[in-house]
């Protein structure tokens, strides 16, 4: 049986994070280069776990050193890269990632514009999404045009052909023009997709209410929907589906970066769901695909970085196994 496809579509970029956690970016004294940004950390999550992915990034790379790097990074981590051209006109979008005592961070963008804002509908590889059984997104896409557009025409193109849609609206809140713009632009493709991943913070943004509380969560159900995912931290996840609901527990370990691990958490998930579609209506199958993308999210996060901290099937399953025998 054929590895099932994962499109997943969005930015690439290059974080920069401060080489001694907890101080400002003003005071830090040097900076680690590490490449990042949500939907390609979740393709190269994909493969990195026998997954099969490809990252839409037609025109998504600046004409530059950092760009160049960038392909070279997907060519690595085995995340088909075909159509991947230069733009001349605009340089690859940068991130400085402050690290707090917590392992928490909090970012500062160059990308007036990138160009991962300037991909055009009329660059988009509409067959190769029809091939696929997932197609993966965010909400950074949308922030702007043409790329805005190119993600809505992607997103119906994946619809029409019967292709899941995931959803991780990975909120950065620098990046918009204001926070009511923010919430507008996430929630209005809210209802297209099938299986939503979100972070409890993110919850609380969109809700104005308690994370905590099942009603506040199911406030972000709709009709369609037949996965909503939050993401608690070291706490674990909960689920809920129009037939179950419940919590899966988390692994704690000492963070030292907590970038990507929710991208980490939702290629894990997607490489499961992909090889096993029945795990949307089997609750014990669930579980399990919850539980290992857990590990996942965790282990990537004992290390700097996103895409160099990715774990392998191994490495997650060391930490299931270690924990389990405490």
């Amino acid at each position: 049986m054929a590895t099932p496809l994962i499109v997943s579509f969005g930015e690439m970029l290059i974080d920069f994070v401060p080489d001694t956690s907890g101080v400002s970016l003003a005071e830090s004294t040097g900076f680690l280069k590490a490449p990042g940004g949500g939907p390609a950390n979740v393709a190269c999550a994909i493969t990195k776990l026998g997954g099969k992915s490809f990252l839409m990034l037609e025109y998504y790379f600046g004409d530059d050193e950092f760009g160049n790097m960038l392909v070279n990074i997907l060519k690595k981590n085995g995340v088909n890269s075909e159509g991947v051209c230069f733009d001349t006109n605009a340089r690859t979008a940068l991130a400085f990632v402050t690290l707090k005592k917590d392992g928490e961070r909090e970012f500062m963008f160059y990308r007036n514009p990138s160009a991962d804002t300037l991909l055009k509908e009329s660059e988009l590889n509409k067959d190769l999404i029809k091939q696929a059984k997932i197609f993966h997104y965010g909400s950074i896409s949308l922030i702007s045009e043409p790329c805005r557009t190119a993600h809505m025409a992607a997103m119906k193109t994946a619809k029409d052909a019967g292709v899941l849609l995931s959803y991780d609206p990975n909120v950065r809140l620098p990046l918009w023009p204001s926070t009511e713009a923010a919430i507008e632009v996430i929630k209005s493709i809210w209802n297209e997709a099938d299986i939503i991943k979100v972070s409890d913070d993110e919850v609380t943004f969109l809700t104005r209410g308690d994370a905590e509380k099942d009603d506040v969560v199911l406030s972000l159900m709709h009709d369609k929907l037949k996965l909503l995912i939050v993401t608690d931290g070291e706490k674990g996840c909960r689920y809920y589906t129009k037939k179950f609901e419940g919590r899966v527990p988390g692994y704690a370990v000492k963070a030292v970066d907590t970038t990507g691990a929710g991208d980490s958490f939702v290629g894990s998930f997607l490489v499961s769901l992909g090889k096993d579609g029945s795990i949307l209506d089997d609750e014990g199958k669930l579980k399990e695909a919850l539980a290992f993308a857990n590990a996942c999210g965790a282990v990537c996060t004992t290390q700097k970085g996103a895409i160099p901290a990715l774990p392998t099937p191994s490495d997650a399953q060391q930490l299931m196994t270690s924990i389990s025998e405490l």
